[in-house]
């Protein structure tokens, strides 16, 4: 059982391909005059797109494309498809597909992705069930900005969902006496939105089971239309007490490599497509990230580096500058020939404000995986774990502290040491299929002024 991919009809033979998405490979099946159900494919029912059923003989293939095909006795068709049907076996470009979202999965690249990205989750879970890790459901709706960044996607019931009360007047949202929104009168009694990671609500679990991870969705509301950038995607966060940065990194390094391997032991025919048709090369890279040891240097140490190479970077690098993609693709392509690179200790004033301080009080124990073609690909840090430090830096940057009082409680009852690391999934999957972008790394890519299927 499968969908049709191509139909070519012969005087006394038909050909058909079936695939049924289970892998790369189509079925071909050989189908003569005799076969039961022969006249659905004369009368021309049976085309492009369409649903069959097919029963017949394995046997050795006389073509050189593959080593068996069906020899087919019976032929049901399932479902029927319009002659229309917009994918043809012709090449099209990703972004017509993406036009396409509901019928993109049929074709070879984005069924290549899917299993990929497939793998990828069954072996983050694997890997951390395995090393003693509870994941952790976090929830999808916070009061509480884990990045400071603002570019959050609001959740209110004042101005409910439908049709009758969307198009009212917005006078009809309370107001308090200021002019403000009366957010006491909203569902939550307070602002709520979607969240851009589940870090902080991991810590709590961490605190008290040691060792812990989610993997769900985020969300950011940033209006932005690059080939970086998606309005929902999945994060995998692991959360380690009794952990300092050392740990973090190794943590991050064994996650990274049993996950590629994974890959290239499981999905060796998806993992060839995608060196053939999307990144030659692709298998090399990912074997060598599998095997190599990743380099391991400061951030003051990058600046340097950049500083003294022969090449004229987009960005200016100076110390205390937010390292970008371009800078971090020198440093792991170039500057180490293809290694993965391990940076630490960023200065205090470009980090998120729970990341532990320096001695020095002007670093703090953060961490970047890069690795070629994608640049970061993993962020963490050492959580700062002492209640005044936290404190602090809370005032420093102005953020209410009210708002955080669980979590600086965690602070208060028990702290420990610990650390953790962030992870895009979807930027994961680009780094492991060779998909230039992100947008075709998610099965339904919701970015600004697109939100269909």
């Amino acid at each position: 059982m499968g969908w049709v991919r191509t139909l070519r009809v012969q005087s006394s033979v038909t050909f058909i391909e079936v695939n049924d998405g289970s892998c790369l490979s189509n079925m071909q099946c050989v189908m003569g005059l005799e076969a039961e159900g022969y006249d659905q494919v004369e009368s021309g029912l049976i085309t492009t797109g369409a649903s069959i059923w097919v029963q017949g003989t394995v046997v050795e293939s006389q073509g050189s494309k593959q080593k068996v095909e069906l020899k087919v006795n019976k032929i049901i068709l399932v479902g029927k498809s319009d002659p229309s049907y917009p994918i043809q076996k012709k090449r099209v470009s990703r972004e017509f597909l993406r036009t396409k979202a509901h019928l993109r999965p049929r074709t070879n690249t984005f069924g290549a992705v899917a299993r990929v990205r497939n793998a990828l989750a069954y072996a983050t879970h694997k890997f951390f069930q395995e090393n003693g890790f509870v994941w952790v459901s976090s929830p999808i709706i916070t009061a509480s900005d884990c990045e400071g960044a603002g570019e959050q996607f609001c959740v209110t019931t004042l101005i409910p969902g439908s049709q009758e009360v969307a198009n009212s007047p917005v006078d009809r949202i309370p107001k308090t006496k200021d002019g403000l929104i009366d957010w006491s009168q909203d569902f939550f009694g307070k602002p709520a939105f979607l969240t851009v990671s589940g870090q902080l609500n991991a810590e709590t679990y961490a605190t008290a089971l040691s060792d812990v991870y989610t993997f769900g969705p985020t969300f950011r509301a940033e209006n932005s239309n690059t080939s970086r950038h998606l309005a929902e995607f999945w994060m995998i966060e692991p959360e380690l007490a009794f952990a300092d940065l050392i740990d973090d990194m190794a943590c991050a390094t064994a996650y990274l490599q049993y996950v590629v391997r994974h890959v290239l032991e499981n999905c060796k025919e998806d993992m060839e497509f995608f060196n053939t048709w999307i990144e030659k090369g692709i298998i090399d890279r990912l074997t060598d990230v599998a095997e190599k040891d990743f380099v391991q240097l400061t951030y003051t140490d990058a600046v340097e580096l950049l500083l003294k190479a022969k090449k004229k970077f987009e960005f200016p690098v100076e110390w205390g500058c937010d390292l970008q993609s371009e800078h971090e693709r020198y440093i792991t392509e170039e500057a180490f020939g293809g290694c993965p690179v391990i940076i630490r200790d960023y200065p205090k004033d470009i980090k998120a404000f729970y990341m532990r301080q320096n001695d020095d009080g002007k670093t703090v124990a953060a961490m970047d995986v890069l690795v070629p073609r994608v640049g970061e690909l993993i962020g963490g840090s050492q959580r700062e774990e002492r209640l005044e430090y936290l404190e602090d830096r809370l005032d420093e940057l102005k953020l209410n502290k009210e708002s955080f009082w669980w979590y600086l409680d965690l602070r208060r009852y028990g702290s420990v040491p610990h650390a953790g690391f962030g992870l895009g999934f979807e930027r994961l999957v680009q780094f492991a299929t060779g998909i230039e972008n992100i947008r075709d790394a998610i099965p339904f890519p919701r970015v600004p002024g697109s939100a269909e299927f």
